[in-house]
Protein backbone atom coordinates (compact mmCIF):
# COMPACT_ATOMS: atom_id res chain seq x y z
CA UNK A 1 0.00 0.00 0.00
CA UNK A 2 2.47 2.52 1.05
CA UNK A 3 4.85 1.53 -2.17
CA UNK A 4 1.20 2.59 -4.47
CA UNK A 5 1.15 5.65 -2.21
CA UNK A 6 4.58 6.68 -2.84
CA UNK A 7 4.44 5.94 -6.95
CA UNK A 8 1.47 7.96 -7.11
CA UNK A 9 2.79 10.86 -5.19
CA UNK A 10 5.97 10.56 -7.50
CA UNK A 11 3.86 10.06 -10.57
CA UNK A 12 1.51 13.59 -10.04
CA UNK A 13 4.68 15.66 -10.09
CA UNK A 14 4.83 15.50 -13.45
CA UNK A 15 1.80 16.69 -14.10
CA UNK A 16 1.91 20.39 -15.38
CA UNK A 17 0.02 23.46 -14.17
CA UNK A 18 -0.29 26.85 -15.73
CA UNK A 19 1.60 29.26 -13.83
CA UNK A 20 -0.04 32.94 -13.08
CA UNK A 21 2.87 34.57 -14.16
CA UNK A 22 3.27 38.11 -16.63
CA UNK A 23 5.44 40.76 -16.42
CA UNK A 24 3.04 42.91 -18.65
CA UNK A 25 1.26 45.91 -16.95
CA UNK A 26 -1.93 46.16 -18.87
CA UNK A 27 -3.51 49.89 -18.88
CA UNK A 28 -6.52 48.57 -16.93
CA UNK A 29 -4.29 47.88 -14.15
CA UNK A 30 -5.64 49.19 -10.83
CA UNK A 31 -2.38 50.71 -10.15
CA UNK A 32 -2.28 52.52 -13.89
CA UNK A 33 -5.37 54.06 -13.82
CA UNK A 34 -5.74 55.53 -9.90
CA UNK A 35 -3.27 58.00 -8.59
CA UNK A 36 -2.63 54.75 -5.85
CA UNK A 37 -0.05 56.55 -3.42
CA UNK A 38 2.86 54.35 -3.19
CA UNK A 39 2.47 53.12 0.02
CA UNK A 40 -1.21 51.59 -0.74
CA UNK A 41 0.42 49.70 -3.58
CA UNK A 42 3.15 48.02 -1.36
CA UNK A 43 -0.06 46.75 1.11
CA UNK A 44 -2.04 45.63 -2.14
CA UNK A 45 1.32 44.13 -4.08
CA UNK A 46 1.81 42.27 -0.56
CA UNK A 47 -1.32 41.61 0.57
CA UNK A 48 -3.78 40.90 -2.44
CA UNK A 49 -1.83 40.58 -5.80
CA UNK A 50 -0.25 37.23 -5.53
CA UNK A 51 -3.72 35.85 -5.89
CA UNK A 52 -5.88 38.84 -7.18
CA UNK A 53 -3.54 39.23 -10.48
CA UNK A 54 -2.17 37.96 -13.34
CA UNK A 55 1.76 37.62 -11.88
CA UNK A 56 2.08 36.07 -8.88
CA UNK A 57 5.38 35.47 -6.85
CA UNK A 58 5.89 31.57 -6.32
CA UNK A 59 6.82 30.34 -3.23
CA UNK A 60 9.29 27.39 -2.96
CA UNK A 61 6.87 24.52 -2.20
CA UNK A 62 4.58 25.61 -5.66
CA UNK A 63 7.28 22.94 -7.19
CA UNK A 64 4.91 19.99 -5.18
CA UNK A 65 1.99 18.50 -6.03
CA UNK A 66 -0.80 18.57 -5.20
CA UNK A 67 0.29 21.90 -3.26
CA UNK A 68 1.10 23.18 -7.13
CA UNK A 69 -2.94 22.14 -8.11
CA UNK A 70 -4.26 23.40 -4.78
CA UNK A 71 -2.48 27.06 -5.06
CA UNK A 72 -3.68 26.97 -8.76
CA UNK A 73 -6.78 26.43 -8.33
CA UNK A 74 -6.71 28.83 -5.30
CA UNK A 75 -5.35 31.42 -8.08
CA UNK A 76 -8.20 30.82 -10.67
CA UNK A 77 -10.62 31.47 -8.09
CA UNK A 78 -9.49 35.11 -6.69
CA UNK A 79 -9.30 36.36 -9.94
CA UNK A 80 -12.56 35.81 -10.70
CA UNK A 81 -13.75 37.25 -8.18
CA UNK A 82 -11.28 40.33 -8.51
CA UNK A 83 -8.40 41.06 -10.71
CA UNK A 84 -6.00 43.75 -10.00
CA UNK A 85 -4.59 44.01 -13.61
CA UNK A 86 -8.38 43.97 -15.32
CA UNK A 87 -9.93 46.27 -13.14
CA UNK A 88 -10.37 49.09 -15.69
CA UNK A 89 -12.62 46.42 -17.73
CA UNK A 90 -15.01 46.68 -14.78
CA UNK A 91 -18.33 49.10 -15.13
CA UNK A 92 -17.63 51.62 -12.81
CA UNK A 93 -20.46 50.15 -10.87
CA UNK A 94 -18.93 47.16 -10.45
CA UNK A 95 -15.77 48.73 -9.87
CA UNK A 96 -17.69 50.71 -6.83
CA UNK A 97 -19.31 47.28 -5.63
CA UNK A 98 -15.59 45.63 -5.88
CA UNK A 99 -14.08 49.07 -3.60
CA UNK A 100 -16.66 48.49 -1.06
CA UNK A 101 -15.93 44.52 -0.76
CA UNK A 102 -12.19 45.21 -0.50
CA UNK A 103 -13.08 47.72 2.11
CA UNK A 104 -15.32 45.64 4.15
CA UNK A 105 -13.38 42.62 3.82
CA UNK A 106 -10.64 44.17 5.20
CA UNK A 107 -12.03 45.35 7.68
CA UNK A 108 -13.93 41.87 8.64
CA UNK A 109 -10.31 40.37 8.59
CA UNK A 110 -11.56 38.05 5.49
CA UNK A 111 -8.55 39.38 3.30
CA UNK A 112 -5.95 38.43 3.13
CA UNK A 113 -6.87 35.06 3.99
CA UNK A 114 -5.37 33.97 7.40
CA UNK A 115 -4.10 30.57 5.83
CA UNK A 116 -1.52 32.88 3.20
CA UNK A 117 -0.74 35.52 6.29
CA UNK A 118 0.58 32.47 8.30
CA UNK A 119 3.75 31.67 5.53
CA UNK A 120 3.42 35.57 4.33
CA UNK A 121 4.43 37.35 6.98
CA UNK A 122 5.02 41.01 5.09
CA UNK A 123 1.00 39.94 3.89
CA UNK A 124 -0.69 40.59 7.45
CA UNK A 125 -1.97 44.30 7.69
CA UNK A 126 -1.55 45.76 10.59
CA UNK A 127 -4.57 47.89 12.28
CA UNK A 128 -3.18 51.20 10.93
CA UNK A 129 -2.24 49.22 7.58
CA UNK A 130 -6.16 48.33 7.42
CA UNK A 131 -7.52 51.88 8.26
CA UNK A 132 -4.84 53.41 5.93
CA UNK A 133 -6.29 51.09 2.83
CA UNK A 134 -9.97 51.37 4.00
CA UNK A 135 -9.79 55.11 4.17
CA UNK A 136 -7.97 55.47 0.70
CA UNK A 137 -10.79 53.08 -0.60
CA UNK A 138 -13.80 54.82 0.29
CA UNK A 139 -12.19 58.08 -0.99
CA UNK A 140 -11.67 56.26 -4.45
CA UNK A 141 -15.06 54.53 -4.60
CA UNK A 142 -16.58 58.06 -3.71
CA UNK A 143 -14.60 60.08 -6.25
CA UNK A 144 -15.96 57.37 -9.17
Amino acid sequence: MFLLLFIAFVGIQFIPTKRNVSNRVPETNFNTLYNVPEKIQVLLKQSCYDCHSNNTNYPWYNTIQPIRFMLKTHIDNGKKELNFDVFGNYSKRKQKNKLKAIASQIKDDEMPLWSYTIIHKKAALSEEDKNELISWIAKLRDSL
